[in-house]
């Protein structure tokens, strides 16, 4: 069983950037691929970045891609999140995931343990 950890949120003005970090225990993630997933108040969630298990492929939801990067350190069982030109659309509960493959799959049903969330808010 892993435990995925989420940190970095954050209040944020529009424009700035944050960078949410996920560490796991329990596991080594380097054969699986992680994702990224986020929840608006009153949204369903939403896939926002995946990276698979060797980090040489990435996949993104068509709104972040050019502002977010997805990156992992598999020596330290962490994965990140670099956000940029933040939006307020941006803000949400980002839920970090990992995937039952190693293939960056931005389907929620593929993703099998999954942290508890980080609250991130950008102002206007």
């Amino acid at each position: 069983q892993v435990q995925l950890v989420e940190s970095g949120g954050g209040l944020v003005q529009a424009g700035g950037s944050l960078r949410l970090s996920c560490a796991a225990s329990g596991r080594t993630l380097d054969t699986y691929a992680m994702g990224w997933f986020r929840q608006a108040p009153g949204k369903d969630r939403e896939f926002v970045a995946a990276i698979s298990g060797s980090g040489s492929f990435t996949n993104y939801v068509p709104s972040v891609k050019g502002r977010f990067t997805i990156s992992r350190d598999n020596a330290k069982n962490t994965v990140y999140l670099q956000m940029n030109s933040l939006k307020p659309e941006d803000t949400a509960v980002y839920y970090c995931a990992k995937d039952r493959n190693s293939l960056a799959s931005s389907r929620e049903v593929n993703y099998d343990s999954w942290g508890q969330g980080t609250q991130v808010t950008v102002s206007t």
